[in-house]
């Protein structure tokens, strides 16, 4: 900025624009205000059918959430201009301020062109008028008023250009609707940008070369600014794709740099998910730069870095740095492609094994759970943290029926096609990993039914969904179909890998309108309406839904997740279906005793079978200790304390009506609340363990707690709903459970070859 700029600016116009954003600022927090608690609360509580129940309410939240980013973009935007406006009326008002003193002294400062200055004396001695008394001054004054106005240049300069940069990279995030960057002044904004060039300088140094001191600056940087969207982009840019992927190859060289790897050993893994997080959030950048960062990574996904050929490619770097963070839907999609491709021409078609780590091979992966040779674990991960990307992928094709393979229709020579869950549930033949204790890894298949957790389910895995989650998708609903098939043909694919239970369990908890439909075997009635269900319905079969059912509760984690959620959903049901106002042509056209019959009989028979399940885990050739299952539910009680009262349920699929969305601020809260915190204190008092070690008491202990838990929902709902035989209810609840465990032990024997323990007799 040159000194007659700065000397003779006008700010109206700049402060006339801060207060029009301070103005939009507040209309978007209206907006953003009314969309949430409005627009999206509403949504949340209508009746949604047709094709509004898979599109509209997911719009309306996406809508909704567009205004809170716009909302925090304009904060920032303001911020920026007013933190700018404010500095350089500042500089302003210091430059006239060195000037007016400048000529106390008799000094002068004048533009030149080109936009520099000079300071020179205001009036020559020898021009002086007679008597004329002249201000004295030094070189040094000279020189001193020089530098002064130089600075005050230069901060002006300073200040105006970085609120360029900042405005400009702020502006570039999206290209369409608004990013979500939230500053609270220039220069925060400012500072992120400054880091991410340093530090990308950093990470583009010879690991050969990096310092202990260096790499300590580079691993707090990013783990401070991971989630800055503007150093993210700025950081990634700076390396580019090839860059990125060439340095946690390179730090990774056996032998790269010793010294540095004896003393920060143990803080590799806190880099790796720094760098993985700040990563993603750069993915989600629409600059030009991260555009061509996203187009070279994926490029190398199925190729070597190295000119000479060789591992690792660049899948197997990347995927090891997307296990943490939400990476951008487009760009897991054609990675995942990539990835497949690699995957097919390594196993001939999946004809056998790739991927295999050697002792020789560099530690890609810091976590302790694997090498992370195999880039499907990395990827399955990203997956995980990224539902929509998980379903899109699953339900892609891996071989077609034309292409070369091995896998054949049972009992004839076609070949089948394999979807891309087909493939990775059913038929991969998996590389041996190992983990940090040098134990043969799980991390693959893990990070695998977590993928399929997020894909079933429409949020990440670990998560409980929420008021505001769309109801399930034809592809959704085709996956969880495909799952529950998949295991009732053949259980081991699950027993064997037990630890894939917790996340399948979940889903089943997620479904289970669909599960109670199903074991209903009742096409042509109005079991639809005992079971209201918004979206797509898995197709499920009831002999299906039953091995299903034996196999996940043979696992503790897997067992807690559906009787837990089974147990909530079976009370919001009673207080949805308890409850008067419900309008006439929702309701199960029965009586109320009819009613809960029905629903306690479907609840004792999901109950029942999973106790078979568990029945099979303690009495059979795994032989696991009763007090797992209680503990393991006991463990859920911290996954539904946010979930409790929603009125969602176990399956975010059920409440789908105004009345539904009413009793989400009502009797839900006491009703399935109340019954939750009950079966909790239960099974903190090792209830299931008491019952010993043989079949007829884990069966009738689980009997009777269904009843317990059955008529508690029945007379809690009828309590609330004004009704007048609150113990009635009960009495009609008692019958329900005795018809569900009766019919759980009744169609359990139809495949009781699938089972090494005897089923409790009817």
């Amino acid at each position: 900025m040159d000194l007659e700029t700065l000397r003779f600016a006008r700010f109206g116009l700049l402060e006339e624009s801060v207060a029009d954003w301070t103005t939009l600022t507040g209309k978007l927090a209206i907006l953003k205000r009314d969309a949430d608690d409005g627009l999206r609360k509403q949504a949340n509580q209508a009746n949604w059918t047709g094709e509004n129940e898979k599109i509209s309410k997911q719009f309306i939240g996406r809508t909704a959430g567009e205004f809170a980013d716009a909302h925090a973009q304009a904060v920032s935007i303001r911020n920026i201009l007013r933190d700018t406006c404010g500095e350089l009326k500042d500089y302003q008002a210091r430059l006239n301020d060195a000037i007016a003193r400048g000529l106390e002294r008799n000094l002068t400062v004048v533009s030149t062109a080109g936009g520099g200055f000079t300071v020179s004396m205001n009036i020559h001695p020898d021009r002086a008028a007679r008597g004329t008394s002249l201000p004295s001054h030094t070189d040094a004054d000279v020189t001193a008023l020089r530098d002064e106005v130089q600075r005050i240049l230069d901060g002006a300069t300073q200040s105006d250009s970085s609120a360029t940069r900042v405005l400009t990279a702020l502006v570039d995030q999206s290209k369409l609707g608004f990013s979500d960057v939230d500053y609270a002044d220039r220069d925060t904004a400012a500072d992120a940008l400054r880091q991410a060039d340093a530090l990308a300088q950093l990470a583009k140094k010879n690991p050969e070369a990096l310092t202990v001191e260096q790499f300590d600056r580079l691993n707090a940087g990013l783990r401070r600014f991971a989630g800055d969207a503007l150093f993210a982009e700025r950081f990634a840019a700076n390396l580019g794709g090839k860059g990125t992927l060439e340095f946690w190859a390179d730090l990774n060289r056996p032998m790269a740099n010793p010294e540095l790897m004896h003393e920060r050993r143990e803080q590799m893994a806190g880099l790796q998910r720094s760098f993985g997080l700040t990563l993603a959030t750069a993915s989600q950048s629409d600059t030009t730069a991260m555009e061509t960062w996203r187009r070279d990574v994926v490029a190398l996904t199925d190729r070597p870095l190295e000119k000479h050929g060789g591992m690792p490619f660049g899948g197997q770097i990347m995927s090891n740095l997307m296990r943490w963070g939400d990476y951008d839907d487009k760009f897991l999609h054609e990675f995942g492609n990539k990835l497949v491709a690699a995957e097919k021409k390594l196993t001939h078609n999946g004809g056998h094994a790739a991927w295999q780590p050697l002792g020789i091979d560099p530690q890609l992966n810091h976590t302790g759970t694997d090498t992370g040779w195999d880039p499907m674990t990395g990827y399955f991960k990203a997956l995980a943290n990224n539902p929509d990307a998980a379903t899109d992928f699953f339900g892609a094709t891996f071989l077609a029926k034309d292409e070369d393979h091995d896998f054949k229709v049972d009992g004839k020579d076609d070949r089948r096609s394999l979807s891309n869950f087909e493939y990775f549930f059913e038929e991969r033949d998996w590389p041996h990993d190992y983990d940090e204790a040098r134990e043969e890894s799980i991390a693959g298949r893990n990070n695998l039914a977590m993928a399929l957790e997020a894909a079933t389910t429409g949020h990440p895995a670990g998560e409980m969904p929420t008021a505001d989650l769309p109801p399930h998708s034809n592809v959704q609903a085709k996956l969880m179909s495909d799952i529950v098939a998949s295991v009732a043909e053949n259980p081991k694919r699950l027993t064997d890998n037990g630890y894939m239970s917790d996340s399948i369990g979940q889903i089943a908890s997620e479904y289970l309108p669909d599960i109670n439909r199903a074991i209903a075997d009742d096409p042509h009635g109005s079991t639809d309406k005992l079971f209201p269900l918004a979206g797509t319905q898995a197709d499920l079969h009831h002999r299906d839904v039953s091995s299903f059912l034996v196999t996940v509760g043979q696992n503790p984690q897997g067992y807690a997740a559906i009787e837990v959620g089974q147990k909530a959903y079976m009370a919001d049901l009673m207080d949805y279906h308890l409850n008067p106002d419900l309008p006439a042509d929702q309701r199960y056209p029965h009586s109320a005793q009819d009613t809960v019959e029905a629903i306690t009989r479907r609840s004792g028979e999901v109950s029942g079978t999973l106790s078979i399940g568990v029945q099979e885990a303690v009495l059979g050739p795994a032989a696991k200790e009763a007090k797992e299952f209680s503990d393991s539910v006991a463990q859920q009680k911290n996954a539904w304390s946010g979930a409790v009262g929603t009125g969602i349920g176990a399956g975010v699929s059920f409440i789908a009506t105004p009345v539904g969305g009413a009793v989400v601020g009502g009797a839900a809260t006491t009703v399935s609340g109340m019954l939750l915190e009950h079966i909790f204190q239960q099974s903190e008092t090792d209830v299931l363990n008491d019952a010993g070690q043989e079949a007829g008491s884990l069966w009738e202990t689980s009997r009777e707690q269904s009843a317990e838990h059955g008529q508690m929902a029945a007379a809690d709902a009828a309590k609330a709903h004004g009704l007048s035989n609150p113990d009635r209810a009960a009495d009609w609840a008692l019958k329900g459970r005795d018809d569900g465990f009766s019919d759980a032990a009744a169609n359990v024997r139809h495949m009781s070859d699938h089972l090494t323990t005897e089923v409790p007799a009817e």
